[in-house]
């Protein structure tokens, strides 16, 4: 139909499918690689593209931009915001796990938002639960918000951070990241409920794909997955790194690992009670470390 070359974004990538969406049209053709591009570029959902409309369905790609960063799991390009779903209870949260991802992501440079998702689910333990690590969380460093897709509080106050940006929802299968981008976007999506016996979602979502969501906006909905490891992204030297409440405090040697070394101040904030020990004690199990301290002000 044109012949001008124009930008678009990769909004779908399942297989060999491509989606292309085309901001100004705010429409998704289908992508077809040309070229240098079929031969040696690998395309990811987030890849801003350019390229020509063939016709009222097909874009041809003819160039994949420079990625600003990629995401192997999910396998996504170019993500501004990283918003990491957790429930408290169905399924239970494993804060392990939530330190891995935060550690990771921070290791890849994103930004992130703790999301509970559920609370209109939660018995009195729960809710007690949840102020608990909501507190750890923002005493931390994070933004920390509360929803429930189900009803939809606090769905409005997460739409402020997608806006403008490309976003992914992160975190373990069951804890609602469909139900949030239905929430989200108006659009109904596939869910399935948690199994009752193993309290595990069952991956309802098969490939990667990008949202159009207000103005220059995607948020993605990506498979759930349940275990990550930040050794499997970095030196266990550079773990400490990534935990921002350690970096408020300046320790005697700038290479200390916040074990037993002679004037470490994070050690001395967490027995002053600065510092969380379950923070601190995935901190350790992070980097498989043991100290005999810990036992004395961590029970």
């Amino acid at each position: 139909m044109g012949k001008e070359l124009v930008e678009g974004v990769v909004v779908e990538r399942a297989g060999q499918k491509v989606g292309v969406y085309l901001p100004r049209e705010k429409k998704t053709y289908r992508g077809i690689p040309l070229g240098k591009v079929r031969k040696k570029t690998r395309i990811y959902a987030g890849d801003f593209v350019l390229g020509r409309v063939v016709d009222e369905n097909t874009f041809a790609i003819e160039e994949v931009k420079e990625r600003k960063n990629l995401l192997v799991r999910p396998p996504v390009a170019n993500v501004d915001r990283v918003v990491i779903v957790e429930t408290i209870q169905h399924p239970p949260f494993q804060n392990f796990l939530l330190d891995n991802l935060l550690v990771v992501y921070d290791h890849l440079g994103l930004d992130t938002v703790i999301v509970f998702n559920k609370i209109d689910l939660l018995d009195e333990e729960g809710k007690k639960e949840l102020l608990y690590w909501e507190k750890v969380y923002e005493d931390a460093g994070y933004d920390v918000l509360k929803v429930s897709a189900k009803t939809g509080e606090g769905i409005d106050e997460l739409k402020d951070y997608l806006r403008g940006q490309i976003c992914i929802l992160a975190g373990p299968s069951g804890v609602g990241k469909s139900s949030i981008l239905s929430a989200l976007t108006g659009l109904p999506l596939r869910t399935q409920e948690v199994s009752e016996k193993t309290e595990r979602g069952r991956h309802t979502t098969t490939g990667v794909q990008l949202i159009p969501f207000g103005e220059g906006s995607f948020v993605g909905d990506t498979p759930g997955f349940s275990k990550v490891e930040a050794l499997q992204f970095m030196p266990k030297e550079e773990v400490r790194l990534h935990f921002p409440e350690f970096l408020r405090y300046r320790c005697k040697f700038s290479n200390c690992m916040h074990l037993n070394e002679e004037g470490c101040e994070v050690r001395e904030a967490l027995k002053r009670g600065e510092i969380s020990c379950d923070r601190y004690k995935s901190y350790l199990k992070m980097i498989k470390e043991y100290v005999d301290w810990l036992k004395e002000y961590c029970p």
